[in-house]
């Protein structure tokens, strides 16, 4: 009976860390990684199954040359995890309270309205389940939290931080000057700058919401799922960003909703 109940509590742990490390990976580049070697050792599976002797000798080859590469590979998601481990957060449940959260929307909102106002160029990025770490790493880190006066003072132009994105992560500001992908969506006006695109080019990879000034015109616009919605007012986009930040705990996982779209 007792070692029933310890292969419990065992099975427990692994399962315990295997989500961790999955939620630690989720939204980098190593989950396409990992799909790779799956691939790869599933051709090894089948390639010694139906005795295809050379292939199975090169994926075998392959994947022991892959798992003395892991250390440089996942350099970035190790790092993450020791700092984590080391800092008592990977352990930590990631629950927010929705009232900091709120508050977190309002500092946004009011900083978004001031640049419209002063038209102001800006791009600010709130991460969404799929994680953006990839994105910040090519910024400059800042770990503030959110307000309104140093968001407006990131976005002052011929300042160090204001050319590029802005990413935040619930009541956090995770890094600015990020670099985003571009879209490379034929159908999208030509009329849109580089600011445009990549907040597209980044919803598009991603379920992250991204919030668009206008230098030239002051309009805010915001990038989701690969759309975007322009000309909104203080109240749409109050609305659009509690939506997106305060979400219902029985939401579908973001890799679940975005097969129902595909389908």
């Amino acid at each position: 009976m007792f070692n029933d109940f310890k292969d419990l509590i065992d099975i427990f742990l692994v399962s315990f860390v295997l989500y961790k490390l999955i939620v630690l990976i989720r939204g980098t580049r190593a989950v396409q990684l990992l799909q790779g070697v799956i691939v790869i050792i599933l051709a090894t599976a089948l390639s010694s199954y139906f005795e295809f002797r050379a292939l199975n000798w090169l994926l075998d080859k392959t994947l022991t040359t892959f798992f003395f590469a892991i250390p440089v590979v996942f350099q970035p998601e190790l790092r993450r995890a020791l700092e984590q481990l080391g800092r008592g957060s990977f352990f930590r449940s990631s629950n927010q309270d929705e009232g900091l959260l709120a508050e977190t929307i309002k500092e946004i909102v009011t900083s978004s309205t001031s640049l419209s106002k002063n038209k102001i160029g800006g791009l600010i990025v709130i991460e969404g389940e799929s994680g953006l770490n990839d994105f910040t790493e090519t910024g400059t880190g800042l770990g503030a939290e959110v307000s309104s006066q140093l968001l407006i003072n990131i976005f002052i132009p011929n300042t160090p931080l204001h050319d590029g994105a802005v990413i935040i992560r619930k009541d956090k500001i995770l890094a600015a000057a990020c670099y985003l992908p571009l879209s490379e969506n034929p159908f999208i006006s030509k009329a849109l700058g580089t600011r445009h695109r990549a907040a597209i080019g980044i919803s598009e990879q991603s379920d992250a919401l991204s919030i668009i000034v206008s230098e030239e015109t002051g309009q805010i616009s915001i990038a989701l799922n690969g759309q975007l919605y322009r000309d909104l007012d203080e109240k749409s986009l109050q609305e659009r960003l509690m939506k997106h930040m305060v979400t219902p705990k029985t939401k579908a996982p973001f890799w679940l909703r975005r097969m129902s779209k595909n389908g």
